[in-house]
């Protein structure tokens, strides 16, 4: 079983819609969506999720109110705002980071910490194709965490289900949940774009990318919308000795397929998915 990820140096540049497409052509693969922060690839694959699991992370506050003698204290000692003083004290979870500084000093040990549900990762079925998501909870942080959940359920189904691919669509940019993303898998595809940002970020994915030795190649999408930028990403490629997978062109069928709901690749006489199936072949080739 092989795993391949599909990340970007920043959002937006159409990394979900190429893992949607990869995951339509190559037939016996599961999705893994560990963009947990922004899931929507399940959008494009839906179905009812036959299993759910709760995700925790940290501790957050609690007050017993039959022990609070609402002294005001806790209040007092929160740096973070999170208490609401009033006929019964609360506290605002969405603000409270669990410092243990209104646990320690409450006279009526009227305060615990309790593990906060910080998300929920789901397995779902969608016309044959397996796919595993999480929905991050507001407010909480973008841990790497719950994308390790994902993936480590994502395996567990795989290889239960005898699936050839993990297909995961990561998380943009180089941060924590990007990296665990990344980790241990056998490939990697990285989706820019033809813009100063979309060039700025791609280096900085690409350090990343070697400093945890993963293989990876390259794709543009939309390459024909600036093709002055375009070509300097070509220029980086080959100067930097980097595998360029294929460039995609701008193609109106892809708006037509988002809005829809649908893989561009399930869409006859399109030139973008055209050029993503010339770029899954040269990716089957590289992990064989």
């Amino acid at each position: 079983m092989k795993q391949i990820a599909v990340v970007s140096g920043k959002g937006g540049t159409g990394k979900t819609t190429f893992t949607a497409s990869l995951g339509v052509l190559l037939e016996n693969s599961l999705l893994a969506d560990c963009d947990v922060d922004a899931s929507n690839l399940y959008i494009l694959f839906p179905g009812d999720p036959v299993e759910e699991h709760e995700y925790y992370r940290g501790k957050k506050a609690v007050i017993d109110q039959e022990k609070c003698d609402r002294c005001g204290i806790c209040e007092r000692v929160c740096r973070f705002d999170a208490i609401i003083p009033g006929e019964k004290y609360g506290v605002d979870q969405y603000a409270c980071e669990g410092c243990n500084a209104c646990v320690v000093s409450c006279p009526r040990n009227a305060i615990t910490l309790v593990q906060s549900l910080a998300g929920r990762y789901f397995f779902a079925w969608s016309g044959g194709k397996p796919i595993v998501y999480a929905r991050l909870s507001p407010g909480e942080e973008n841990s790497g965490g719950l994308v390790a959940e994902v993936r480590k359920l994502a395996l567990e189904k795989a290889k239960e289900l005898k699936r050839d691919y993990v297909i995961i669509d990561g998380a943009p940019g180089i941060g924590c949940s990007a990296t665990s993303s990344i980790v241990g898998v056998n490939y990697v595809v990285v989706v820019t774009e033809p813009t100063m940002s979309g060039l700025h970020d791609l280096k900085r994915i690409v350090e990343t990318l070697k400093c945890l030795k993963r293989e990876f190649g390259i794709v543009i999408n939309k390459y024909d919308i600036n093709s002055v930028v375009s070509r300097e990403i070509e220029d980086y490629c080959l100067s930097e000795g980097l595998d360029l997978l294929g460039k995609i062109p701008f193609d109106e069928t892809v708006v037509r397929a988002s809005v829809e709901c649908k893989p561009v690749v399930t869409y006859e006489n399109s030139p973008a998915a055209e050029s993503i199936k010339k770029i899954v072949e040269k990716i089957i080739e590289k992990i064989s």
